[in-house]
């Protein structure tokens, strides 16, 4: 608990100080493809967008679009549930399914 307060003290810090805004990666820790889709079930990615989101001068722009292309893909329980542990890790630092991990 005491290094989720820590993170988000941190980038409380960062923005008001720099002025830096972080788009946190989709990835929600599930990550398994679909064999037919090539997507993952957790985020809705393909393994060529999982490479371009850890690049180094992958843009801002690039990541909101894509986002807004992986919940077009996403439909029902999927979306809810991406969604919920998607807003959950950006507002404590991690997934859903990594905290119910730890509690277990």
């Amino acid at each position: 608990m005491k290094l989720i307060v820590q993170r988000q003290l941190l980038k409380i810090v960062l923005v008001f100080l720099y002025n830096i805004t972080m788009i946190i990666s989709p990835c929600i820790s599930i990550c398994k493809t679909d064999p037919s889709t090539g997507y993952c079930y957790g985020c809705g990615r393909n393994n060529q967008e999982k490479k371009i989101w850890k690049l180094e001068d992958t843009t801002d722009d690039w990541k909101k679009e894509n986002l807004k292309i992986i919940k077009k893909r996403l439909t029902g329980w999927q979306l809810k549930s991406f969604e919920e542990s998607y807003t959950y890790k950006i507002e404590n630092g991690i997934s859903l399914f990594k905290k119910n991990l730890k509690n277990e």
